[in-house]
């Protein structure tokens, strides 16, 4: 993790409850679902903590296990007090962030990236030259990153069709194309598979090692 006073930019992560995250996945993991979900989270937060542009990564959450793997590996964890929902929980982190590390641009980051490469984190960020950018997920209509400058409100719009909401308040969208990790956020068995074939990080390919293990009757398979 970089210097706080060469790093420009403080990423805040909301994670969900594992026991009630990821519902879309329950019917290709209904095993798994809980421990995929934490596995992305991690994952996301050990990639977000590898760029060099990063000065913290806080993650916030209610749930004790995500709390503790995160904090394990350099994360700060900032308990989601509002309960109000993701935008809530990044309103919440994002005035935290503001008064922790005021010299510092805000981000907010989808948990949901176990793909996500450090260095195509920190082009996209090395991009946000604007007020206020954003980048759009793979399908094209969601947002997985959100990006607002030092004393500029994040404003975060996240849910269905937050793209175009995002860019209707205001903020500009990356147009980097080599960036398909921070676009590949999963909601669905499918957006997990093509997130394999990106390469996901080790928390996530242990989990799908035991995936793949408890469909053959075998151990230690890789995805």
């Amino acid at each position: 993790m970089a210097d706080l006073q060469v790093a420009p930019w403080t990423l805040v992560i909301p994670v969900k409850r594992t026991a009630i995250a990821k519902s879309r996945l329950a019917s290709a993991y209904p095993q798994h679902r809980p421990e995929l979900a934490r596995a992305f989270a991690v994952d996301t937060t050990a990639a977000a903590l590898g760029s060099p542009l990063v000065g913290a990564v806080l993650v916030v959450t209610d749930d004790p296990v995500v709390a503790a793997d995160v904090t394990a590996i350099g994360a700060r964890v900032v308990p989601d007090v509002p309960g109000a929902g993701l935008n809530g929980a990044l309103k919440h982190g994002a005035a935290f962030a503001a008064a922790e590390y005021p010299a510092s641009g805000v981000v907010a980051l989808s948990a949901d990236l176990p793909a996500l490469r450090p260095e195509e984190l920190t082009a996209a960020l090395a991009a946000c030259t604007a007020a206020r950018n954003f980048v759009i997920d793979e399908p094209g209509t969601g947002t997985t990153m959100l990006a607002a400058a030092p004393g500029v409100a994040l404003d975060p719009r996240f849910g269905v069709g937050s793209a175009l909401a995002h860019q209707t308040s205001g903020a500009v969208p990356i147009e980097l194309t080599t960036i398909d990790s921070l676009r590949r956020d999963v909601d669905t068995a499918a957006d997990l598979a093509h997130a394999v074939q990106l390469g996901v990080g080790q928390s996530t390919a242990d989990v799908m090692a035991m995936v793949m293990g408890a469909a053959t009757g075998s151990e230690g398979l890789a995805c």
